[in-house]
């Protein structure tokens, strides 16, 4: 057991952890977190559906029928820094000399086509008026200037503490898309979007999680954007903000599995990763949730076509959820015969993915209905997926637990043993990619909310290597939002197109065709 000082235990109290909890954690590191065991890719009509036009309008059909007697959220993780989205930009600036090299000359030696994509396309960032009416003012004769120091102050006034300073941005108030008179946010994109699906009698009520220290910036620009979205729109919106609790950061630990402490004597805590999100989610209270990541948005000539699917994939939750309320319902108020029974199991297995182990049959009656009531009693999630081309990130499998339960998950390619020559060959055979695109069902049939907490898979954890001041050190990641956070839930994954998935990781990326208003 590892030997906590005082001082410690003053700190992760202060953090609201329990110290046992630390204790858990380190056992963690030293035991280890073993991979996931995959059975198969989740493809079409193995896992993953896919519709007709006739089928999704049915479903969107019945959504926009039911939507005005549903209390609806917007969800959106929203906490993530522009930091990375730059990291090129910023390596320019470290490693680029106009006296020394020209800027074809620096993407030759180092092959960055994130830089080449940048100056090819610099007009057509949302921000490019701004920097340039910047640069006007601070360098009057930057005109006289060569191409290279232009391209090198362009970039140092976009990411400078004392100019526009983006990189500091949190990513949903960043210049997402430039329109005829002026640019907007991601953030501001959420409402034009959310307004089309997400509202139900003229109101919209959105939640999005952030960094503590950025609430004041939302705040002002929802202030600021606030009159002219709802003239717009028709829609009043109710916005609330959460912050990623200190509850749910994680110990670091050295190469030896010993706590990792500060020059200071102090522990050092790290964040626990999206997956520590589920906790405000779990303090959310709605009929329906959609969930969408922040820099997931399009401009507005898209949004009709992005949206009908989030559409349709709510009224096939609402489908889902009507006919478990009613199986739920008839297990609590009467005993089933076996042919109801045996209905049951069948939607179970049919319709929500619920692997049914062969032995089930041969439980007592009293025991099948335990395990019905039992599967029946979960959150649902409809979670769309997209076509596989190249993206790095999570997938849809089918797995196996240590109990040899199997189930349907979004998986994280860092969770596969890709060395072992079978898993690599399942994980090769995925053709479907997760965008983040989820609606959400967690109450159940009498209204009561689920405590969503209770339905985690602990050991979908993640540890990663990462640095503190030069020195090497092991992390903790919670089980992720849309992974192991939502394991033991009802899943259910539909195919919609790419046109749904649109991040921006890179900035180059808003130079693709969704985040643009004019073609390229």
């Amino acid at each position: 057991m590892t030997q906590l000082l005082n001082a410690d235990l003053k700190q992760i109290k202060s953090k609201g952890i329990a110290p046992e909890k630390i204790e858990e954690q380190i056992e963690v590191f030293k035991r280890g977190i073993p991979f996931v065991n995959l059975v198969a890719a989740a493809t079409i009509d193995n896992g993953v559906e896919r519709y007709s036009g006739e089928e999704r309008q049915k479903y969107i059909d019945r959504f926009q029928e039911e939507r005005d007697n549903l209390d609806l959220l917007k969800f959106v993780p929203a906490s993530g820094a522009a930091t990375r989205m730059f990291k090129a930009l910023f390596e320019f600036l470290s490693g680029f000399d106009p006296e020394k090299e020209t800027v074809n000359a620096y993407v030759n030696r180092t092959n960055d086509q994130i830089i080449r994509t940048f100056f090819v396309g610099v007009e057509k960032f949302p921000f490019y008026r701004e920097v340039m009416e910047e640069m006007e003012k601070r360098y009057p004769d930057y005109i006289k200037l060569s191409y290279d120091h232009q391209k090198l102050i362009f970039i140092k006034l976009l990411l400078s503490e004392d100019a526009f300073n983006f990189g500091d941005f949190p990513k949903g108030l960043l210049p997402f898309h430039r329109y005829k008179r002026r640019a907007s946010t991601a953030f501001e994109e959420h409402l034009y979007e959310a307004a089309i699906y997400n509202s139900a009698h003229g109101k919209s009520r959105l939640h999005f999680t952030i960094s503590e220290e950025h609430l004041q910036r939302f705040k002002e620009e929802f202030k600021k954007i606030r009159s002219e979205v709802e003239e717009k729109t028709g829609v009043t919106f109710d916005i609330s903000f959460s912050f990623q609790k200190p509850s749910t950061d994680t110990i670091a630990v050295t190469l030896d599995d010993e706590p990792f402490r500060l020059e200071s004597g102090e522990l050092l805590f790290r964040p626990g990763g999206h997956g520590a999100l589920i906790e405000n989610l779990n303090e959310q209270e709605a009929d329906l949730i959609f969930i969408k990541n922040i820099d997931n948005v399009v401009v507005y000539k898209f949004k009709e076509e992005m949206t009908e699917y989030k559409q349709m994939l709510a009224g096939k939750l609402l489908e889902l959820r009507e006919q478990a309320y009613a199986y739920s319902k008839l297990l609590d108020e009467s005993v089933p015969d076996e042919a109801t029974i045996q209905e049951i199991m069948t939607f179970l297995s049919e319709k929500l993915n619920v692997h049914i182990k062969s032995d089930v049959n041969k439980y007592k009656e009293i025991y099948q209905i335990e395990f019905l009531k039992e599967r029946l009693a979960a959150p649902i999630r409809v979670c769309g997926m997209v076509q596989n081309e190249g993206e790095p990130g999570g997938g849809p499998f089918w797995i196996k637990d240590e109990n040899g339960n199997i189930s349907l998950q979004i998986i994280e390619s860092a969770q596969i043993d890709i060395k072992n020559k079978f898993q690599n060959k399942i994980f090769k055979e995925s053709t479907h990619f997760n965008p983040v695109d989820i609606v959400c069902s967690v109450k159940n049939y009498k209204g009561e909310k689920y405590d969503l907490l209770d339905f985690v898979d602990h050991n979908q954890a993640f540890i990663t290597h990462k640095t503190k001041n030069g020195n090497k050190l092991k992390a903790l990641e919670l089980p992720g939002l849309w992974n192991g956070a939502m394991a033991r839930w009802n899943t259910v994954f539909i195919e919609v197109p790419l046109i749904t998935f649109n991040p921006a990781k890179t900035v180059v990326d808003l130079l693709k065709q969704p985040h643009q208003v004019r073609a390229l």
